[in-house]
C-alpha cells in the first residue's frame, strides 16, 4: 500500500530523513516509534504530500504530491499538533464530511462515543476547544472517513482514560478495513495495538519487527488494595475513573486492554503502597494476578 524508496528530506542544512527505504502492505498496524527529531512526523507528512522531497512515495501507486486529491480521499489523518483553525465546529464538520463523502452525523455519533458532544460547541471556534476536546474531533473526522488507510501522530496524547476506552475499541472495528501507522515516542503506548514496529533514528530505520498481533478489544476489571489512604495515587487512581471504598483502601475500576502496561506504569511509581493488585479480562478468564504483601 506504501512504498518509501530513498525518501530524502533536508530542511535547511540539516538532513530529518536520510534515504528512507519502507514498505507497508495492506492491513498492516505499525508502531513508528523513536526519540524527538528521529523524523517521524517528517516522514508522516511526506507520505500526506504535505513536503517536498527527494526520493519517491507511493500510496496505491499514485504519488501524494501529484495525485493529492486521489490520495487523500483514502486516508484519515490525526496529526500531532491541532491546527489553529478559527473555523466555528459545525462549519469544520459540513467541510470534513463534504471532502470525504461521509456525514456530518457519523462524525458526530463518532464524537459523542469519545465523549464529545459536537452540538454543544457548534458555533464555537476549533482553535477555542481545549486540547482533549480537539483531538476527540479530529479522531472522529479522521475515522469517520471510513479510510483505507489510517495515520496518527501521538492520537492519545490528550484523551482521558474513558476516551481511551473507546478509542482503542474504534481501532478495534476498524483493524480489519485499515492499514494503520501510530506514531509515538513510547513503544508501550501502542504495543497492544499492533502488529509491526518500525523504530526511527536520524532519518533512518533502525529496527523493523513484526510482532503477533494483540487483540485490540477487552476491558480488564482490577481492584487496587492499598497500605494505606494516600492523596497521590488516589488522584491517580481517580483519573483513571476509579472509585474507592469509604476509607480510601480499596479501589475498583476498569481499564482498556489496549492500555494494560500504561496502567501498570503508573502503579509502579506508587509500590511502596500496594498490597494487592488483581487484574482480570471482563467476561473471560484471568490475565493476569499480582499479589505482594
Amino acid at each position: 500500500m506504501i512504498r518509501l524508496h530513498a525518501l530524502t528530506k533536508i530542511f535547511k542544512k540539516l538532513k530529518v530523513l536520510d534515504a528512507l527505504e519502507l514498505d507497508v502492505k495492506e492491513g498492516e498496524r505499525i508502531a513508528l516509534v523513536g526519540s524527538n527529531g528521529a523524523g517521524k512526523t517528517t516522514m508522516i507528512r511526506c507520505i500526506l504530500g504535505e513536503y517536498t522531497f527527494a526520493g519517491a512515495v507511493e500510496i496505491g501507486g499514485k504519488n501524494p504530491r501529484t495525485s493529492r486529491r486521489e490520495v487523500l480521499q483514502k486516508v484519515g489523518f490525526v496529526p500531532q499538533l491541532p491546527p489553529p483553525l478559527k473555523m466555528p465546529v459545525k462549519e469544520l464538520l459540513r467541510f470534513s464530511a463534504s471532502v470525504s463523502g461521509t456525514k456530518v452525523a457519523a462524525i458526530e455519533e463518532l464524537a459523542l462515543r469519545l465523549g464529545l458532544d459536537v452540538k454543544a460547541f457548534a458555533h464555537q471556534p476549533f482553535f477555542k476547544l481545549s486540547g482533549g476536546q480537539k483531538q476527540k474531533l479530529l479522531i472522529a473526522i479522521a475515522l469517520g472517513r471510513n479510510a483505507e488507510l489510517l495515520i496518527m501522530d501521538e492520537p492519545a496524547a490528550n484523551l482521558d482514560p474513558e476516551a481511551r476506552h473507546v478509542f482503542f475499541s474504534l481501532l478495534a472495528e476498524r483493524a480489519a478495513k485499515a492499514t494503520m501507522i501510530i506514531s509515538s515516542h513510547r513503544l508501550d503506548e501502542v504495543a497492544s495495538l499492533v502488529n509491526r514496529v518500525i523504530e526511527l533514528d536520524r532519518g533512518k530505520v533502525v529496527l523493523d519487527d513484526r510482532v503477533a498481533d494483540a487483540p485490540l478489544t477487552g476491558v480488564l476489571a482490577s481492584t487496587i488494595v492499598l497500605r494505606r489512604a494516600d492523596a497521590a495515587i488516589a488522584k491517580a487512581l481517580g483519573e483513571w475513573g476509579f472509585t474507592a471504598s469509604a476509607d480510601g483502601l480499596q479501589w475498583a475500576g476498569t481499564v482498556a486492554g489496549a492500555d494494560r502496561l500504561r496502567f501498570m506504569g503508573m502503579l509502579s511509581r506508587y509500590v511502596g503502597l500496594l498490597v494487592r493488585i488483581g487484574i482480570e479480562e471482563q467476561h473471560a478468564a484471568p490475565v493476569l494476578k499480582v499479589v505482594s504483601s
